[in-house]
């Protein structure tokens, strides 16, 4: 079997999405994994005892020495398949299959001279090519599998009699063929006039491309004018487009007989590569089987899976106290637990029943200080929980550990995490299969055994101080968060109620008012009807086009109230809003439960900037400057039990560590002396006092301010504050005049991160760009405006979190009554106990004040209230 690597590389990388085949790093490889996956095919299929595969070195050869123009029509090669080929080389090495280049030739050349070779000698060749000229080598010996036009996954056989059956002729009349009608792909103009059908007719009718050309006279018509005046083109298409047979290729046969695959290398390039599903398929291709440790019959994979023993009692104390930091892993099992716990080198496995004799001295070490790692400990945290059991000595997380070495793309599983940092295949069984065949998917021991390996392998991986985040941020903060959602916050169900009820009407009122402005109904949330209404009826300058029309997105709306003001577009956008607000208090209401509070969950790895989200409900998104969201936060209140609510955030926190970054001496002497930092920076910017400072003038600066460090442009600014470019323009060039520093930091911050490929916080959490390498010029923009903020929002993120750790640490110390409830980006809510509010201010401003040591002050607000919106400051 002789294969064509650049042509059916190419062939996969089309085939394959580019953007669903991209490592961490940013390597593409849809190209690779496209081939190997037909490759698998084709071995499985067709066994041949000998193998090569045949590569261009470059787009010259002999052919553009003889004629320039060979292939010149041919684009640039795409940056995304740039580098896939040396790649996707070293995976055919490991997997023992030769690969073949020679300088001046192409691969066509290689596979004609080596599907000669074989036919001679007696082989049965198979040669796997898109391109159409190998059709020349088919012969009795010689059969060629075509690639569909579905890619590679699909091989049409050609034989003698397939390619009469398609074309009309033998095989080696093709290229005759060929020369007549031209190759547009190779650039190769033919004979105008001269389609397949005619070239075809002609072939059939003299025999042969010399005997047509030797007749020409004879062909009548415009067609054989058109032949007369253009034959050279024929010959000339003949002799670039006959394959060379005897490329001297310092090889024998012999030497292409299929080696053994070398299993550990190909897993190692796999690992590199990121692919997880043909690693099996390699295996079994090598006659080995990839089992629960990894193993195979051929080479070892993995070191071999302990048999997991069933202890219970006294037993599993003993062997508890005898082993240093494994991984636990607790599953619901019906109506009780199943538990797995392994080192590298042993592992027991039972299942749990809570409260009972036998595991009383598993529950006081799951309790105690002693070093454990888990995956997803928040949510073991939370089953042992519900038990009535705790979780102590948390010292590792691989679901953490992973998302900080890729945070935009973490692995989601032990398969996943294992697959990446170990190479290895954790068997999962058919989805599809109802039961699952024994040995096809791992038990929870296994799991473990799994998740103790592949911690040690990706904290092996991290760089600089993620360490030390990790350490010191991130596995602390997990039980924080698991305490904060288990304690959920108190919502007053009546009121919100309440306001739901408004809401609804007021959707309605705005609905009616919509209908009456343009005299019939249409479904608001509809883009296409309201396209009709917008721009047919009311005949509204057309907005940006989309792929269904012209968008009807908020922003667009509003730009159209201005430019042409309509009570249909203030009734839209008002029933938009209400509408909006009545989903958010809906789904409040939905997430109350039994205890009368809301239990959001915090996802720690939810951001590539470090920072909390919060799902299930997202208690984030509530807004705060609108009176429509004061309400809702309002319904935010305390239990009984307790005093009243207290909130906590910092004072202009981004813009603080901008000032400590780019060290910027106006910026620091502002926050320094405690003065309002957008009147002072407005008094440089506008050469008054800060007393004549305007509010308008206040305004510009705190947008200009912070859209800065979100990479805003002159343009963006205009758009956002309503006046003209030039305007704009003239006040970002004012700014950076009298802050230098922040110019200069910004300029930077993006440039360092273009040679390192990441930022870093002032903590050393890192965030990889690999698109800020990208040719791809929105991709690349768009990187730059994020990495622009990655080091500031970054750090504010680490802050908080530092900040929580110390909170809950000293109130746990003081034995307070008082809880801390929620964390709102740069916000902190409290429940307070009675007598405990002094005590715990004082905590809350040191531990927030002090999480980090800058050139500036870390400014806390406290306020304090019966309810959420009350407790604003």
């Amino acid at each position: 079997m002789i294969i064509d690597g650049h042509s059916l590389a190419f062939r996969a990388f089309y085939a394959l999405p580019v953007d669903s085949f991209q490592t961490q790093t940013g390597q593409h490889t849809n190209a690779i994994h496209g081939f190997i996956a037909m490759l698998i095919n084709l071995l499985s299929n067709e066994s041949p005892d000998a193998l090569a595969v045949a590569f261009d070195i470059s787009r010259h050869s002999f052919r553009t020495e003889e004629y320039p123009e060979y292939k010149g029509t041919r684009g640039e090669t795409p940056p995304e398949f740039k580098g896939q080929i040396p790649l996707l080389q070293e995976a055919l090495h490991a997997m023992g299959i030769r690969t073949i280049e020679k300088e001046n030739f192409e691969a066509d050349d290689i596979l004609a001279t080596l599907a000669t070779e074989g036919g001679a000698a007696g082989y049965r060749v198979l040669v796997v090519s898109g391109d159409r000229d190998t059709i020349q080598l088919v012969d009795d010996n010689i059969t060629l599998l075509y690639p569909s036009k579905q890619g590679v996954s699909e091989l049409t056989r050609y034989d003698a009699d397939k390619v009469m059956e398609r074309y009309g002729i033998r095989p080696e009349q093709y290229p005759e063929i060929a020369a007549l009608v031209g190759e547009t792909s190779d650039n190769l103009p033919g004979i105008p006039k001269v389609g397949e059908k005619t070239a075809v007719k002609w072939i059939t009718q003299f025999g042969s491309l010399e005997e047509i050309l030797r007749r020409q006279d004879e062909i009548g018509g415009k067609v054989g004018e058109s032949l007369r005046e253009n034959a050279h083109l024929a010959v000339r298409n003949r002799k670039l487009n006959r394959l060379v047979r005897d490329v001297e290729l310092d090889l024998e046969l012999d030497q292409l007989k299929r080696g053994e695959i070398d299993l550990a290398a190909v897993q190692q390039v796999f690992a590199k590569l990121e692919f997880r599903t043909l690693l099996q398929r390699v295996a079994k291709l090598a006659g080995a089987e990839v089992p629960q440790g990894g193993a195979t019959t051929a080479v070892p994979l993995a070191p071999e899976k302990p048999e997991a023993k069933n202890l219970i009692d006294e037993e599993l104390g003993d062997w508890l106290g005898k082993i240093d930091e494994p991984a636990v892993l607790i599953r619901e099992v019906g109506t009780g637990y199943e538990v797995g716990i392994a080192t590298a080198s042993s592992s027991v496995l039972f299942q749990w029943i809570v409260g009972g004799r036998d595991y009383a001295q598993f529950e006081e070490w799951l309790a105690s200080d002693a070093p454990k790692i888990f995956f997803d400990a928040k949510q073991q945290i939370r089953l042992a929980t519900a038990a009535g059991v705790r979780i102590g000595g948390i010292t590792g997380d691989v679901l953490v550990a992973c998302w900080l070495i890729r945070p935009s793309t973490a692995e989601k599983s032990i398969a996943e995490a294992a697959f990446r940092y170990l190479g290895e295949e954790v068997p999962e069984g058919d989805p599809n299969q109802l039961v699952p065949d024994e040995g096809s998917v791992a038990d929870i021991a296994t799991l473990a055994w799994y998740t103790v390996r592949t911690h040690t392998a990706a904290v092996e991986r991290f760089a600089s101080r993620t360490g030390d985040i990790y350490r010191d941020i991130e596995i602390p903060l997990v039980p924080v968060l698991a305490a904060l959602e288990h304690r959920g916050v108190q919502i007053d169900l009546p009121l919100l109620q309440a306001h739901d009820a408004e809401l609804k009407a007021r959707v309605l009122d705005l609905e009616q008012q919509a209908f009456a402005a343009i005299d019939r109904e249409v479904n608001l949330s509809s883009p296409k009807q309201l396209q009709e209404v917008l721009f047919e009826q009311l005949d509204m300058p057309k907005t940006r086009k989309t792929k269904s029309g012209y968008t009807t997105d908020a922003a667009a709306l509003a730009e159209l109230q201005v430019k042409k003001p309509h009570p249909f577009l203030d009734a839209l956008l008002a029933h938009r809003d209400a509408n909006k607000l009545r989903q958010m208090v809906e789904t409040l209401i939905k997430a109350v439960q039994d205890d009368g509070r809301v239990h959001t969950t915090f996802v720690q790895t939810g951001s590539s900037t470090g920072r909390l989200a919060s799902t299930d409900p997202n208690l984030q998104n509530i807004p705060v400057r609108s009176e429509e969201g004061r309400r809702i936060r309002e319904a935010f209140n305390h239990a009984p039990e307790f005093e009243t609510l207290m909130t906590a955030d910092y004072s202009q926190i981004e813009m603080r560590i901008m000032a400590h970054l780019s060290g910027d001496t106006g910026l620091i002497e502002a926050f320094n002396q405690g003065e309002d930092l957008h009147r002072f920076v407005g008094a440089r910017i506008f050469g008054v006092t800060p007393d004549e400072v305007t509010n308008e003038m206040r305004s510009k600066v705190k947008a200009m301010s912070y859209g800065l460090a979100y990479g805003l442009s002159a343009f963006g600014l205009s758009k956002q504050l309503g006046i003209t470019g030039a305007e704009a323009k003239q006040l970002m060039t004012d700014y950076f005049e009298r802050f230098g520093g922040v110019r200069d930091y910004l300029r930077s911050v993006v440039d360092q991160a273009k040679r390192d490929t990441f930022t870093e916080t002032i903590f050393g959490r890192r965030r990889p760009f690999p698109d800020l390498a990208s040719p791809n010029r929105i991709l690349r923009e768009n990187a730059e405006r994020a990495a622009l903020n990655a080091p500031i929002q970054g750090s504010a993120a680490d802050i908080i979190k530092f900040a929580m750790i110390g909170v809950e640490r000293r109130m746990r110390e003081a034995d307070m009554a008082s809880r801390m409830l929620l964390q709102i980006h740069d916000e902190l809510m409290f429940e307070v106990a009675t007598g405990e509010w002094d005590a715990l201010e004082a905590i809350v401003r040191e531990e927030m004040a002090g999480a980090a040591d800058l050139t500036v002050p870390l400014e806390v607000q406290v306020g304090r209230g019966a309810n959420w919106n009350a407790a604003a400051h």
